[in-house]
C-alpha cells in the first residue's frame, strides 16, 4: 500500500498529492510517470506523471485533475488513505543536455506540474531555463513559487490579464525565437492545442521543440493501443515509446480527433461518481 502523506487543491480543478513511494523516488527521472489504481481489485489503471520526488524521504508527487470516475475517486482521498498499486516509474526520461543558449518550457494550466522536474534536470545540467506558466485567469495558476524558484526567468501569461501579461503562450516563445539569443530548445507541456501552436511557432525558426503526450496515454504498457499517435509518419505508442517526442513531427489533427472518441462516456461516468458522492454526503 502506498499511503498519502499530503494532499492539497492547487486551483480549482488541480489537485497535489505526495505519496509514499521510496523505491520509485530512488529511480524516477524528469519526464517518467507512474500508473497507479484507487481500488486494488477491480480499479482502473491510470497513467500520472510524477512531477516530483524527494529519494531521501521517499516520496513521489502526483498532480492531477478528475476528469474521469477513477480521477474523481482520487479526488475524494484524503492523507492517511493509501493507494493500492503504484507502478513505476514507467516512459522514458527526458533527453537532458547542456546547451549554450537558454531552454524554454513552456507550461499550459495544468500541465505546469509535470514541467517541474524538467526545470530542476536542466538546472542541474547548468542550463539557464526561461518558465512559461499559461492559464486562462490568475486563479488557474498553480506551481507560481515553486517554478520561481527554481527557473532562472518566469513568464506567466494569462488570458484575461488577471496575472502577468495578457495573452496566450506562443507570445512569448516568438519573442524568443526571434532574439538575439533564440532557445536551443522549446518544451511544451499543456493542452494539445497549445503544444500544436508551440510547435506551428517554433518550426519557421527551426528551433528544436519537445512535446509530452501523456494525456492520452491509458494502460502504459502498449498493450491496449489507445494512445497511438503518427509521428513522422509512423505509429508510435505514447506510453512505452515517449511520453516525449518531436513537436514538428507530431499528427496534431488526428491525435486531437482521436481524443474526442470516449469524451461521452467520460462525462457521464464522471456524472455518475459525482451523483454518487451527493448521495454518500447526504447520509452522513
Amino acid at each position: 500500500m502506498f499511503k498519502i502523506i499530503e494532499k492539497k487543491q492547487l486551483s480549482e480543478n488541480v489537485f497535489f498529492m505526495r505519496v509514499e513511494a521510496p523505491e520509485i523516488a530512488r529511480n524516477r527521472k524528469a519526464g517518467q510517470f507512474v500508473i497507479i489504481q484507487v481500488e486494488s481489485e477491480f480499479g482502473e489503471r491510470i497513467p500520472l506523471t510524477i512531477a516530483d520526488a524527494n529519494a531521501e524521504e521517499g516520496w513521489i508527487a502526483l498532480a492531477f485533475q478528475p476528469v474521469g470516475a477513477s480521477t474523481f475517486k482520487l479526488s475524494l482521498m484524503k492523507e492517511g488513505d493509501s493507494l493500492p498499486t503504484v507502478l513505476g516509474p514507467l516512459g522514458n526520461p527526458s533527453k537532458i543536455e547542456k546547451y549554450d543558449a537558454p531552454v524554454m518550457i513552456v507550461g499550459g494550466g495544468f500541465g505546469v506540474a509535470p514541467c517541474y522536474p524538467i526545470v530542476k534536470a536542466h538546472k542541474a545540467a547548468g542550463n539557464k531555463v526561461i518558465m512559461v506558466i499559461a492559464a486562462r485567469t490568475k486563479d488557474l495558476i498553480i506551481m507560481e513559487d515553486e517554478m520561481r524558484a527554481a527557473a532562472d526567468e518566469l513568464i506567466i501569461m494569462t488570458d484575461d490579464g488577471s496575472a502577468g501579461r495578457q495573452g496566450v503562450s506562443t507570445i512569448p516563445v516568438k519573442e524568443a525565437c526571434e532574439s538575439q539569443c533564440p532557445p536551443a530548445e522549446v518544451i511544451a507541456i499543456g493542452p494539445p492545442i497549445m503544444m500544436k501552436f508551440c510547435a506551428a511557432t517554433t518550426k519557421p525558426y527551426g528551433v528544436k521543440t519537445t512535446v509530452s503526450l501523456n494525456t492520452i496515454m491509458i494502460d502504459g504498457t502498449g498493450m491496449c493501443g489507445g494512445c497511438r499517435a503518427t509521428i513522422g509518419g509512423k505509429t508510435k505508442f505514447v506510453c512505452v515509446d515517449g511520453p516525449e517526442f518531436d513537436a514538428h513531427e507530431v499528427d496534431w489533427d488526428n491525435m486531437m480527433m482521436r481524443m474526442k472518441s470516449f469524451k461521452e462516456r467520460e462525462t457521464e461516468d464522471n456524472h455518475k461518481c459525482r451523483m454518487m458522492a451527493q448521495a454518500d454526503a447526504l447520509k452522513k
